[in-house]
Parts: C-alpha cells; structure tokens; sequence
C-alpha cells in the first residue's frame, strides 16, 4: 500500500478511500468487507509505526539538548574573545600612525627631490643629446640613408620635448621642421616610385619614417596626388570621345569603383587605417575632375529638348545609382570600421552633381507631365473618334501618373513628394481641361445648345449613346483615380517613410531634429542610406514633406486627400457628362415644348368654336407635338435598359457618383434612387413637366376650345407618366384642374393652387380671378 499520498497537501479522504476499494469492487466484488478488514488493520499498524518514530525522534532530542547549550556557551565566549583583541589591533594601529605621520612625511619630500633631480638630469641629458645630433646631422644627411636619417631626426624631436621651456625653443622648432622638409625632399622621388609601382615594403618603409616625424599628412597627400593625376587623366581621355555622357560616367565609375578594391587591397598591407585613406581618395579624385560633372550634366542638360530632359537627367542619374550602390556594397561588411564623416563625404561627392535638379523635381516633372499630356489627342473631327480617344486617353493618363511616381522615386528616394504631388495635380489640371474642351466641342457637334423650335421631330439616339460611353469613361477615372492615390500613398511611405523619426510631432519640429540627432549617436547607420539633400537645402519642404508622412502614417494610406483636388475636377467631368447625355435625350423633347407658346391653334378659331361649348371632352385627341413628346418618353426605357442590365462596375461608379438636374420634389417617394433607369427616366419627365408648365404659363390667349384642347393635352402627358410609374408635378396638376374649370367655378378652384399662377391663366382664358 502507498501511504505516501497521506503527505500530500491536497489529500482527500473520500478520494483515499474510493479509490482503495475500486479496484476490489471490479476484481472481486463479494470480498469487500475483507478488504475493508485488511485495509483498517493496515493502517493502524502504519499509525503504531509513526507514533514509535516519533517517540524515537522526540527522545533523541532530548538527549542531545545539553549537549548543543554547551556547545553555544563556548562560542559565545569565543566571539567576546575576538571582539577584545580586534579593539587592541585597533588601538596599536592609531598609535602606529600617530608615531609614524612627521616620519612619512619626510619621505614624501625626499621622494619629491629625487624625482625633480631625475627629471633636471634627464633634460641635461637631452639638451646634450640635442647638441650632439644637430653637429651630426648634416653629416647624416649627406648618407641619404632615409632610414638613418629619420632615427637622428625622431631623437631630436624626442630631445626637443624636453626643452620646452629653454629660451630658443621655438628656434630649434624651425630648425627641426626644416630637417623634416630636407628629408621630405630627398625622400620624394622615391615615394612617388614606391606608390607608382605598388611596392608593398618600401611603402611600409616610409609609412614608418613619415609616422616618426609626424608627417603621416605629407605622406598620405603623395599618395593621392599619385593615383588622382592617374584618375583625372583617364577621365579627360573619356571626355574627349565620341561616347555619350551616360557611357563616359558609366566607364568612369567602374574605373573609380575598380580603384576602390583594388587600393583598398593594397592600402589594407601599408596603412593603418586604409578604409577611411581609400575614401579620401575617391573624393579628392572626384572633386578634381575637369571638366567637373556637374559641368557635364549642365551642358548635357541644355542639349536636351524639354520632352526628353527629365528622362535624360534619369538615364545618367541611374549610372550614378549603379556606382553608389556599388560602394555601398564593398564598403557595408566594414562600416563599423570607417570613418562615417568622410563616408558621408563621399556621398555627398556622388550624389552631389544631381542636387540642383533634385531641388527642381517638381518642376521638371510638371514640364514632362504636360507636354507628355499635350501629345495625348481628344479632339476628332467625329463625335465616335472623341468618344474613343476619351475612352483610350485614360490609360495613358494613369500610366504618365505612376511613371511619375517611379520617376521620383528614382531621383529623388521620395524625398521630392512634395513636387510630385505639384506636379500630378498640374497633370490633372490639365487632362480635366482638355476633357471638358472635348465635352464642348462634342456638345457643338451634336447642337445640343441650339434647340431649333422650327425643326422637323426626328428621333437619333447616337449623341445619348456615345454620352454613355464618356460616363462610363468618367467613371474609369474616378476608379483609377482611387486606385492611383492609394499606390501614391503606399510608395510615397514606404520609401521617404525612412526619414520620419518615431518620436516627430507636427507642432515641435525642433524636438523632432534633437530625437533624430540622438538615434543617430545610438546606433551605427548607414551614411548611403541617410543621405538627405532636402534637409539641409530646403528645410520648409522638408518640413511639409513630414507633415504628409505623418498624416499618411496616423491617418492610415487608405484616408488621405493627396489629391484631393483632382478627385474633384474629375468629378465635374463626370457631372459635365451627365449632363451632356441628359441634354442628348432631352433636346427633342425640348425642340417640341418651345413650338407651345407659338402656336396659332390657341387663339384662333376652329370647328370647335361653332359647337356648344358642352362637346364632351373624348372627341378630343391630343395635337401632334405632345403625342410626339409621348411616345419619345415611352421609348425611354428601352435605352436606358443597359444602366439595369450593363454590368460595367465603372458606368455604375460613374452613375452613383453623378447628379442629374431637375431632381425629385421634397415629400416625394424616392424608389427611383435604387435604380439608376428609374432615376434617369425620373429626371427627363420632370424636366419635361416643368419646362412644359414653363411654356404653357407664355402662351398669350386660349379661346375656350384651345382651353379644352391644352388640358386634353397635359391630360395625355399625365397618363403617359402614371403609364411608366411617374408622379406628375403638383404644378402641372394645378394647371390642368385651372384649365378644366368652368368660368363660374374657377374662383373656387384658384383658391388651392399659388395667386401668380391662377392669375396667368385667368388672364389667358379672359377670366377675372
């Protein structure tokens, strides 16, 4: 039996004891009450066990109590013992002190005599040192043993720092820097061999000599000034080739970046610190080249017509790119190493030349734009062919808006955000104003603001047809549109994003640069990735360019209004489309209306006049120009038929988007919203209800059956709109109930409807209101 669970902090008797008697229960079930037997006979043996343990463990203890009391007695008087001889050291060791302090004293003087001695020894030493090697160095220097001579001159120089307080010191200073220049002279043509011909030793051996005389400087500038005249020479003979600039900086950067492994190689063997001597050297060279790149690239800039400059400027830009990134490359394992000032001087030198049309970015960019934009046509002679190059230019002009980006991207590293936005609104300025230039011309095209009254009623659905397809245009821009200013948002943070600090506020722009300044002595960067020519050159862009950043980073990519503006102006478009189509379908209906008010059937007697004036309405029919207008409006439906069954996600952008004029009346039922072919229709049979009242209220005179005739007429009109689902306008109602009135009963009937309106009417039937 396992008794250890009775030690257990979490025991259960209830558990204990089920558990004991499952296993009997399942194996034997009719033995339960021996196991029951055995168990309690069991336990208690177990509980005569502990209790002998414990009366064991109880009297052992007590056994040895006196013996541990002793034990503590005799180490307490140990440690009173101790505690006495510690306080008698104390005192012996104050008494020390007190007896030896005038004794120690007198040391520290004797040792202070000795070491002035020393040092007044050892200056006598060195003026009589300095002596002897100035009798002797002329001699030495007739050996031209550079060796020998730089050991008399490092002696001096040793001799010469102690002497700092002799009266002619600064003339001994002359004297030995004028030793140092005979040397230096002497030495030289032999530098210039040991480096021309990459002669490891000898390089070593005046690495040696110059670092002695502390003329390590002088040393390093033979150095340059050998392997720069070599550099500057190569590219002079590049220059006056027949290669293009692009292919002259090309080769000149393979050359330099060749230079760069191949020196450092060799460097690595001689100098101590051959990163930061190679890189010198890289700057210097590019610093002495004639004719200097900036040179070039202005001169190469005048060359170029304005359509290619800004993609000449990037195809010399990218050679550039290539060399830097190069560099970065070879010099990124050892950055710790480097000296991260001349490194950053470096590329400054590289990307230096570019600086002036980096600024000007925005600029640049908005000229390409255009004239890229100018080289897009709209205008046809054709209506079809307008309608297509508008269709077509949408591509184009979304494709000209992401080079863009790229475009800056590449020159910039995002950096130049700020005229990149300029830039593409100009573009956008632009396209929308040709679009709508297009629009007019269209709309002159189809005379759709010459409403000829005196024309024949002809029915052509073409103009409304082609004015679908520019909605449907219209809404691929507004879609396109969403999409590019996202991607704008994205790449714009995703690559100038680098340059926002964590800790930047808009409102303390002084404590961004401190936080800045302070994470970059945190941590080693890197000066290729760091380089910020906006900063330093024009801090208020710099400072807009952040504010944007950190917008697009609090608010998000997907809420921004970068441009705003042109989603704007390309809504308008989109509102001068539907309104070109609305007028496309509504010019006939209107070519109809305008011959009302002129007709002679109003005032001039018919048949009807030499009947009763109790003939029933019904022998009435309605005049041709509202039958025409009838059937033109039931036709409706069928052409608006592609808004319902057209699945074309940018016609149905475009329709949403869009606002028609003549919209519903407040208190209205608006169904026709959900459905854009209601909402259309909708709008065309208010237009015509109004501008119908409109002329009705101009006619001069009606005679009582040109009355009846009129209301027979709108009384046609009404049921063609019940007929499609419409409403009538309370106005055109009010109008029919004033013209079916009879004279005695039309006081009555004026009282509902507006006084102006009952007036004019009354007026034209010749009643008094």
């Amino acid at each position: 039996m396992d008794f250890s669970r009775f030690l257990s902090d979490d025991f259960e008797v209830k558990s204990w004891v089920n558990a004991a008697f499952r296993a009997v229960q399942q194996e034997a079930p009719g033995k339960v009450d021996a196991h029951a037997a055995t168990l309690v006979m069991k336990l208690q043996l177990f509980i005569q066990e502990v209790n002998n343990a414990v009366e064991e463990t109880s009297h052992q203890a007590l056994q040895n109590m006196p013996r541990v009391l002793r034990e503590v007695e005799v180490l307490k008087q140990e440690a009173t013992f101790l505690k006495e001889q510690m306080i008698l050291v104390k005192e012996d060791i104050k008494k020390f002190e007190e007896d030896t302090a005038q004794s120690m004293q007198v040391l520290v003087e004797i040792d202070r005599v000795k070491s002035r001695m020393q040092l007044a020894a050892e200056s006598l030493q060195e003026a009589d040192k300095w002596s002897t090697l100035s009798a002797d160095i002329e001699e030495t220097l007739k050996t031209q043993d550079v060796s020998v001579i730089s050991a008399k001159l490092t002696s001096m120089q040793s001799s010469l720092a102690m002497l700092v307080d002799t009266p002619d010191y600064s003339e001994k200073c002359v004297h030995l820097e004028a030793l140092k220049n005979r040397l230096e002279a002497m030495a030289s043509p032999q530098i210039v061999a040991a480096f021309n011909s990459q002669s490891v030793d000898q390089a070593k051996t005046f690495v040696k000599v110059f670092t002695e005389i502390d003329r390590m400087p002088q040393l390093l500038a033979y150095y340059y000034k050998c392997y720069k005249v070599q550099l500057v020479a190569a590219w002079q003979d590049l220059c006056q080739s027949d290669l293009s600039l692009n292919r002259q900086l090309t080769e000149l950067y393979d050359t330099l970046l060749g230079t760069w492994h191949s020196q450092l190689q060799w460097a690595t063997q001689v100098f101590k610190n051959p990163h930061e001597i190679v890189t010198v050297l890289l700057i210097q060279t590019l610093g002495a080249l004639v004719p200097s790149i900036p040179v070039c690239l202005s001169t190469a800039m005048e060359r170029t017509g304005q359509e290619t400059k800004l993609n000449k400027l990037l195809e010399l830009y990218d050679a550039t790119i290539h060399f830097a990134k190069g560099l970065e490359v070879a010099m990124l394992p050892n950055l710790k190493e480097q000296n991260l000032v001349k490194v950053m001087e470096l590329v400054e030198a590289v990307y230096g030349p570019y600086k002036p049309y980096q600024l000007e970015y925005g600029d640049l960019e908005e000229e390409n734009l255009l004239i890229q934009i100018s080289a897009v046509p709209l205008e046809h002679w054709e209506v079809i062919d307008c309608v297509q190059e508008l269709n077509h230019s949408v591509n184009k002009l979304f494709i000209l808006a992401s080079g863009a980006i790229d475009n800056c991207i590449k020159l910039t590293d995002g950096l130049g955000a700020c005229g990149l936005l300029k830039a593409l609104k100009a573009l956008f300025t632009k396209y929308t104003s040709d679009f709508t230039n297009t629009l007019q011309s269209i709309r002159k095209k189809c005379k759709l603001d010459d409403v000829l009254s005196d024309s024949l009623f002809q029915e052509d659905w073409t103009a409304f047809q082609n004015s679908v397809r520019i909605i449907t245009t219209c809404g691929e821009l507004l879609r396109q549109c969403g999409d590019f200013e996202q991607q704008l948002a994205n790449r714009i943070l995703s690559t100038a994003g680098k340059y926002l600090s964590d800790s930047y506020s808009p409102c303390s722009f002084s404590g961004f640069q401190d936080t800045s300044s302070a994470e970059k002595k945190s941590s080693v960067k890197n000066p290729w990735q760091e380089y910020n020519y906006l900063l330093k050159e024009n801090p208020s862009e710099y400072a807009s360019l952040m504010e944007t950043l950190y917008t697009l980073k609090e608010k998000g990519t997907s809420n921004h209004n970068l441009l705003s503006s042109s989603r704007s102006a390309l809504s308008r478009l989109n509102q001068l489309a539907h309104h070109l189509a609305f007028d496309s379908v509504f010019l006939r209906i209107k070519q109809q209306l305008l011959l009302v008010s002129k007709m002679e059937a109003w005032n001039s007697g018919g048949i009807g006049e030499t009947l009763t004036d109790d003939l029933p309405n019904f022998s009435l029919t309605p005049l041709e120009y509202i039958s025409n207008i009838g059937q033109y409006i039931m036709s409706l439906p069928l052409h608006l038929e592609p808004f319902v069954t057209q699945e074309d996600s940018a016609l149905e952008l475009a329709l949403h988007a869009g606002k028609l004029p003549y919209p519903p009346e407040q208190g209205d039922d608006l169904p026709e919203l959900d459905n854009m072919a209601d909402y259309w229709l909708g709008s065309i049979a208010r237009a015509t209800m109004q501008t119908y009242c409109e002329v009705i209220l101009q006619i001069p005179e009606l005679t009582v059956h040109s009355t009846k005739q009129l209301a027979t007429d709108i009384d046609y009109l009404i049921n063609v709109m019940d007929a499609l689902g419409l409403q009538p306008s309370r106005t055109l109602q009010n109008i029919v109930t004033l013209l079916k009135a009879k004279p005695e009963d039309y006081r009555q009937a004026a009282k509902s409807v507006p006084r102006r309106m009952a007036s004019s009417i009354a007026a034209m039937r010749g009643l008094e209101c």
